[in-house]
Parts: C-alpha cells; structure tokens; sequence
C-alpha cells in the first residue's frame, strides 16, 4: 500500500473515533512516551551510572523539547516570540500537561512561575519508597530550551527541584522571566 493511501485511511479511522476515545488514545501515547523514557533512562543507569544517565538524558531533552515547542507552536498557531501568554499556552499542551498536575502563576507582566504540583514519576518513586528523582539538571536545559523555543528573550530559573528541597505542594517551579 502506497504510504499516502495509508495516511489518508489511518486520518479516516480516527475521524471516525469519538471525542473520548481520542482524549484516551492521547492520554495512553503520552503515558506511553513517559514510560519509554523512564525505561529508556533505567537502563542506561543500571549500564553505566546514574551521572552518565543523567547526562545522556539532558543532551536528548536539549533537542526533544525544541522539538516539542515547535511542533505545539506548529499546531496551534502559537507564533514565535510570542511572549509569556505563548509559553504559558505552550505549557499546557506538553506531553506532560496530561500526565502531571501543573499550574501557571503570572507574577507580573515580565514574569511566569510554572510548577509541577503532582509527578507522575516522582509519585511513582515514592510510592516504590525511592527517593527523590533528581531531576534538576535535566529540568535547566529542558526548560530552559523549551522557553527558547517558543521566546529566545524568555529567561529561565530553577526556583526548586530535586534534589533539591521542595514544599510538600509541589515537586519543582520555574521562574521565565521576560527580557527586553
């Protein structure tokens, strides 16, 4: 079958599909891509550490979350240099957005607090009795990236994030803060 036939036919079925069962098929993918990487990450720590791990997974986060931003900018008419409103838009429609608990805080019209309130996969951890996940050097380039993606004049500060302390309410918060 011709790859173009097999597009327009895939595109046909999913029409098809009710609203919910689409919402669910996007839910199950996003679950599926955060269980692919936390597997992905563990064997690469089980084989060469959890530094070496750590460092592999923020050189792929370096080059996903562009892709990411792009292609959520792509979709929704989101356009470039668009500013706190576009990041915050754009955090919302993350892989992420539909796993986690996570809100927006506008501090002022240069400045947008994002933070991680419930975490699928720090909740996991504890769940297992593990330990914070420290996840902080792979959030600095992921966030930051992210932001740039959609602003290059967003700046990015990790307020908390493990392993560092974090309040009960949340796991992790980023500051973006707008320059001129």
């Amino acid at each position: 079958m011709e790859a173009e036939t097999y597009r327009v036919q895939l595109r046909q079925r999913l029409l098809a599909l009710s609203k919910e069962q689409l919402i669910g098929m996007l839910e199950d993918a996003a679950k599926n891509w955060l269980a692919h990487d936390g597997l992905w990450f563990l064997n690469v720590e089980k084989r060469f550490g959890m530094e070496t791990a750590i460092e592999v997974d923020a050189a792929a986060w370096e080059q996903f979350t562009v892709i990411e931003a792009r292609r959520i900018m792509k979709r929704h008419g989101i356009e470039p240099g668009g500013g706190l409103d576009a990041l915050e838009k754009a955090l919302g429609l993350r892989l992420y957005a539909f796993l986690n608990v996570q809100e927006c805080i506008r501090v002022d019209e240069r400045t947008l607090i994002f933070r991680m309130n419930e975490c699928r996969v720090q909740a996991a951890r504890k769940r297992k009795g593990l330990p914070d996940f420290p996840c902080k050097p792979v959030g600095l380039v992921e966030y930051s990236n992210f932001a740039r993606a959609i602003d290059p004049r967003i700046r990015t500060r990790c307020l908390a994030c493990p392993p560092d302390p974090h309040p009960d309410e949340y796991w992790c918060a980023w500051e973006f803060t707008l320059e001129e």
